[in-house]
């Protein structure tokens, strides 16, 4: 049993070294053993709580380890063959109840401290919605008059480089450093908007509006998943954001809309 116990402890410090253990910024690696790496303020401060939480939880296991140790040896037959029969021990029983409350009130604070964040909307540079539908994705830009459908591009037709299950033939743009809000809706069913790297994950639920937002500091290509059963094709809704610069992003906002000019005067000229 000890032997075994070892090459498993062993297996798992080998693939918490490995590069491949670890999830990159903006998609999953196989056999990751943590979060993708944060690319807003928001998934920082998750990624932190969730190391703050996990530091704790590892002493209160390693010392109810300890304490169970102790008793064994302590307190077995053959150490201490007569038992006390002591029922009651006040400065104990006080102990074992307050501090798991001061535990408690240590762990409430930062939580709730990362609630105000993720729900305190700042001013939107970009406003986006989000619908969803089965099984695709359809974005709108109100203030840009944009609107195209997201949908996953086949693996037979994925370009070299293009993460299979994730690609889409229309990608969210957005600008780097922006405060972007999302609003959330759905056509049928329950959906859900989830990009790891930017710590969102947000139910997009017919006949109601809901909001997040994220700020991405980086540029680069951030992928995610509807992460709500929402039907036979739950596994092929795909998101794909396209973090680029304030640029690229005039530039591509510009196209779009010049690329919407063209397709109403090629409708109005076939009408004619």
């Amino acid at each position: 049993m000890l032997h075994r116990a070892l090459m498993v402890l062993a297996a798992l410090v080998g693939l918490s070294a490995s590069g491949p253990a670890f999830a990159d910024m903006g998609q999953a690696s196989p056999w990751q053993i943590k979060f993708q790496d944060a690319a807003t303020p928001i998934m920082e401060q998750i990624t932190h709580f969730h190391n703050y939480v996990t530091i704790i939880i590892v002493a209160i296991t390693l010392f109810v380890l300890a304490l169970m140790i102790y008793v064994m040896v302590r307190f077995n037959e053959k150490s201490n063959p007569e038992p006390s029969r002591t029922s009651h021990n006040t400065l104990l029983e006080v102990a074992w109840t307050v501090i798991p409350i001061f535990i408690l009130v240590a762990i409430a604070i930062p939580s709730f401290r990362l609630l105000f964040a993720q729900y305190d909307f700042p001013k939107a540079d970009v406003t986006i919605t989000a619908t969803g539908s089965q099984w695709y994705w359809t974005y709108d830009y109100p203030d840009e008059g944009i609107s195209f459908d997201s949908i996953m591009v086949p693996e037979a037709n994925l370009k070299p480089g293009q993460p299979r299950l994730l690609t889409v033939d229309n990608e969210l743009v957005v600008p780097v450093g922006a405060n972007v809000v999302v609003g959330l809706k759905s056509n049928d069913v329950i959906h859900d908007w989830a990009v790891p790297s930017f710590g969102v994950k947000l139910d997009a639920v017919p006949g109601r509006l809901q909001q997040t937002w994220f700020r991405a500091e980086h540029e680069g290509w951030f992928y995610g998943q509807c992460s709500e059963l929402c039907g036979r094709n739950h596994a092929f809704m795909p998101i794909a954001v396209h973090v680029v610069s304030q640029d690229e992003y005039d530039a591509w906002v510009a196209s779009k809309k010049s690329a919407a000019i063209d397709a109403k005067g090629k409708v109005a000229s076939a009408r004619d």
